[in-house]
């Protein structure tokens, strides 16, 4: 009899010595597998969707213009500005400036009329006007209100100069409010677009505070920022 329970004894001393000096399974130290699926997620490139191209008119202003290339240096982005010639004599480092920060100018005419309202010689005059305060002759010409007809681009043509305009017109010179630029910029961007914002003419200070949200947008949405040949 003593021998039997001198026997249960030990067993169950053993058993109490395996439960309390046993590993826990809470304290063990594994190396977690990291989610292949999240890191899938946040490595992955955003896919091509097109190049856009960002455009200024009615400029040089010296208060709103000189803000626009630092930002757009923050981003390595680049931009055509189409300048008014007027402007361009009152504010001439504003534009030396742009140049020098890898920005084209563009002809935007001497003082902005509606070129379909001009014979051919005051057309000419605006044009000619605006690339001697300019002092050379850019490649791109941008007709103010986008206005023009066959006869305003064969004058350009013939002068061995491409008229452009604009795919996107967020009507930034309302002053509608920055998230409403920008959100009718990415309501219509595609492949190709040519954005119009405005660096003169008035108050821009909407415009320059959208382009801070706008081009990150943009890349998120997998657009490339190129530059025309202006």
């Amino acid at each position: 009899m003593k021998t039997r329970l001198r026997t249960l004894i030990t067993a169950l001393v053993a058993m109490l010595a395996v439960t309390v000096f046993a590993p826990s399974p809470s304290l063990t130290t594994t190396s977690a597998a990291p989610n292949a699926a999240t890191q899938d997620v946040a490595a992955a490139p955003v896919a091509y969707r097109g190049t856009v191209y960002l455009t200024f008119d009615d400029g040089p202003n010296s208060t709103y213009t000189p803000q626009i290339p630092a930002i757009l240096k923050k981003y390595g982005v680049k931009a055509v500005f189409f300048e008014v010639g007027e402007n361009i004599t009152w504010y001439p480092s504003v534009t030396r400036n742009l140049r020098a920060a890898g920005m084209k100018i563009g002809n935007h005419t001497w003082n902005h009329p509606d070129l379909t309202t001009l014979s051919n010689y005051w057309v000419t005059w605006q044009l000619n006007k605006m690339e001697s305060a300019l002092g050379y002759r850019p490649r791109c010409v941008r007709p103010p209100y986008g206005a023009y007809n066959s006869r305003i681009a064969t004058l350009i043509a013939n002068r061995g100069q491409r008229l452009i305009l604009w795919t996107v017109d967020p009507r930034d010179w309302s002053r509608p409010g920055t998230t409403t630029i920008v959100n009718r910029v990415l309501a219509n961007v595609r492949d190709g677009s040519r954005i119009l914002l405005h660096d003169g003419g008035g108050n821009r200070s909407q415009t320059v505070a959208a382009l801070n949200i706008l081009i990150p947008q943009l890349r998120a949405r997998g657009y490339v920022l190129g530059l025309m040949a202006c």
